[in-house]
């Protein structure tokens, strides 16, 4: 892709050649559907006795295709291929690692509009959001190789402590690593927690979601193609459960990179540490609950354009969505209004269609967490400023769309203002002082992404200072506390929403997948 292309979540900026090139895409991707994918394990594809079908959530009666209900016999034996692949790969030079890693960046990104078209149809993003997982797939197994490259394998002279010592730290790879992929970036995050992991020096076994099993198949596929042995990289699918289970209690596995929410990673890590016997590492990112201020120096259409990208791109599917907005009450009424109006303007479509904004769900699971949602914000009191409804009629009718939504009303204590919806649900409540818009941000479990709007530097300043999130944005228009890439913004979160304080796309990831050795030599 040529960079008049480059497509990020901030930007969304194309030229209008993206647009043939995306609808062909769609096309030849199609024809791929309804067809039955093995999972490999060695090299082989390997089948099971039984198989599940994914469907489009943009129009279920779009089959995606079918995947095998992987046993834990089977990730038993992807695990055993994965260390049978460990020394082999751990033993070629760090050089020749990152030389494939960009490889396989080289090959996503000649891919780069027939993978996006697949994730719209498999996890309904609208064609910008997809074309830009697809480039921050690209540049984040870029940016690792070269962090990789800059650091020498992480090789470092240390000072000798007696005559005629050599001592040096070593980064060592750990060994066999199970990568747990989301729906919501399958390709990116997929690729960013694997490629980390195989270009360390480590092997993988790649368990795609259930939802978007397709993606994490061409993934493994560019993979392959980029040079990156059959040994060192497994690809599994099946149910969530019978794979954690598995990996958990298998002595064979010596890390889990982990992503989605928080009751799952949290039943990988306590699961993980109880089951094998010694500490393992767990690298996972779990979601967050994450707030906007808006001060009274702030600017109204910079800080409403913000927060309507920010909680409503990807229709509120994203870990680092804003779900929370504290607004100065002097500015409320017109702040709110201007939102409500910006909300209402929103094209709710099918997402294959260039106008659409805001896109399907990915479940009927997530139309009845929205559905409680709203009948509990209308049960305790609050009210409904835009949105509250499925979207049933129509071309919706056999899809999974919800009309964004902006309550206010409830207590700052609720379990709505909480909870993590992973839905287009936003909850306004208003501030006196940046300092009870600080706590009433800072009340909550999660520590993922934060925003503030205000042309007050002194303002500015504080939030920074007493915010206690890991990726902080002022003034984004493009996204109140969306869309973090890599190089430019380390994605990690704090408190409940992380577990290693270093951020994907961020120079400290890689540390993430080794371990230190001192070596002395005399």
């Amino acid at each position: 892709m040529t960079s008049q292309k480059k497509i990020t979540y901030v930007s969304l900026l194309s030229d209008e050649s993206i647009h043939g090139e995306f609808e062909t895409a769609l096309e030849s991707i199609g024809r791929e559907f309804g067809k039955s994918h093995p999972m490999m394990i060695d090299g082989k594809e390997i089948t099971a006795d039984r198989e599940f079908d994914v469907f489009s959530p943009i129009d279920r009666s779009i089959h995606i295709g079918r995947f095998q209900q992987g046993t834990g016999q089977d990730a038993a034996a992807a695990v055993a291929a994965a260390r049978s692949g460990f020394i082999s790969w751990s033993e070629t030079g760090w050089q020749e690692r990152a030389g494939r890693i960009l490889r396989v960046a080289d090959v996503l990104e000649e891919e780069m509009f027939l993978l996006a078209a697949l994730i719209t149809f498999e996890s309904g993003k609208n064609r910008y959001e997809a074309l830009a997982e697809v480039g921050e797939a690209v540049d984040m197994l870029r940016y690792y190789a070269e962090t990789y490259r800059t650091h020498q394998g992480y090789r470092i002279p240390m000072v000798p402590e007696q005559p005629g010592a050599i001592c040096e730290s070593v980064m060592r790879p750990y060994g066999v690593w199970a990568v747990i992929s989301p729906f919501n970036f399958p390709l990116a995050l997929g690729a960013g927690m694997a490629g980390a992991a195989l270009l360390t020096g480590n092997t993988v076994v790649l368990k795609p979601t259930s939802t978007a099993p397709f993606s994490g198949l061409k993934l493994y596929h560019a993979f392959i193609t980029a040079g990156v042995p059959a040994g060192s990289l497994q690809f599994f699918t099946g149910p969530g459960k019978v794979f954690g289970s598995a990996i958990v209690k298998n002595r064979d596995i010596d890390g889990i990179a982990f992503t989605g929410s928080r009751d799952a990673g949290m039943w990988l890590q306590r699961n993980f540490v109880e089951s094998q016997p010694y500490p393992k590492p767990v690298v996972s990112e779990m979601g967050s609950k994450n707030p906007a201020i808006v001060t009274a120096n702030a600017d109204i259409d910079t800080a409403v354009e913000g927060i309507v990208k920010g909680a409503f791109g990807y229709s509120g599917q994203k870990c680092s969505a804003t779900s929370r907005v504290y607004v100065h009450q002097n500015i409320a009424t017109e702040f709110t209004e201007a939102l409500v109006s910006a909300v209402d303007r929103l094209v709710i479509d099918d997402p294959r269609k260039k106008e659409s904004f805001i896109s399907p769900v990915i479940s009927e699971k997530a139309l009845t967490t929205f559905r409680d949602a709203v009948t509990r914000c209308r049960k305790d009191g609050g009210t409904i400023l835009a949105g509250g409804t499925v979207l049933e009629e129509g071309i919706f009718s056999r899809g999974h769309y919800i009309r964004p939504t902006v309550v206010t009303g409830l207590p700052p204590d609720h379990s709505l203002v909480a909870d993590e919806l992973f839905v287009p649900f936003l909850i306004l409540d208003t501030f006196a002082t940046l300092g009870e818009a600080l706590e009433k941000a800072n009340t909550t479990e999660y520590g993922l992404t934060a925003g503030i709007f205000s042309r007050d530097t002194g303002e500015i300043n504080e939030f920074f200072r007493k915010i206690r999130f890991g990726v902080c944005y002022s003034n984004r228009r493009g996204g109140a506390t969306t869309g973090a890439w890599p190089g430019s913004q380390p994605f990690g979160g704090w408190k409940a929403s992380g577990s290693t304080g270093r951020g994907v796309g961020g120079p400290y990831y890689l540390l993430s997948y080794l371990h230190e050795q001192a070596q002395t030599r005399l």
